[in-house]
């Protein structure tokens, strides 16, 4: 990797899966807290292997102790449903890899957006975050519409493959748009935002007088 010098250096590094696993092997009493909670999360995962149900009700309340309000948490929940079954269809007309269902997603996108999705994550400044988890109740309801729009008109075309199911994406994003174009002229309101639900950033003077 790149050193600070800008020279490229021999460095150890290690995924998310090998720093836990690195934090397991510990024998020591300061790794214990983060033993505890491996334990704990593991043993929440068991639960909602069993009961799926408890997996919905944890992201709705890890939502609701982030600050969303309900209504924006039902709209999220909703959306993530539209976009299951979209990714089900997909699955089953023959998109099987993972650069496949991002692609015709970006054309859904782009099309009701007129933005790529990293072009809609720059736009709130954001980087690895989850772009849904940062929209605001208008965008996730349109992206919602959009998906939706697409997936009825795939199954009445029969779309199967990248092909055909990006004509159907490109369709289903448009009448998104159209009813963006819409509300917008109505309201005077865009309904694309730069507005996130990231925490205020802290200013170095501030981090340094608190040292």
């Amino acid at each position: 990797m790149q050193a600070p010098d800008g020279k490229m250096r021999m460095t150890d590094v290690a995924d998310t899966e090998q720093l836990l696993r690195l934090i397991q092997s510990i024998p020591s009493p300061k790794a214990e807290p983060f033993k505890q909670w491996l334990a704990k999360v593991g043993y929440e995962r068991m639960q909602e292997i069993s009961d799926p149900e408890q997996s919905i009700n944890r992201a709705r309340e890890n939502w609701q102790k982030l600050g969303r309000s309900e209504k924006w948490v039902q709209q999220r929940m909703t959306g993530q449903e539209t976009r299951n079954k979209l990714t089900d269809y997909w699955k089953q007309s023959g998109v099987k890899k993972s650069n496949e269902f991002s692609f015709l997603t970006n054309i859904i996108h782009h099309e009701w957006t007129g933005m790529s999705v990293k072009q809609h994550k720059d736009l709130k400044g954001l980087k690895a975050q989850n772009l849904r988890n940062h929209m605001s109740e208008a965008e996730l309801i349109f992206t919602a519409l959009a998906e939706l729009s697409t997936r009825q008109i795939a199954e009445v075309a029969k779309a199967k493959g990248v092909k055909q199911n990006a004509i159907a994406s490109q369709k289903g994003g448009k009448i998104a748009k159209d009813a963006r174009y819409a509300l917008e002229e109505k309201t005077g309101k865009k309904v694309i935002t730069s507005e996130n639900f990231l925490p205020p950033a802290i200013s170095k003077k501030k981090l340094k007088n608190k040292k």
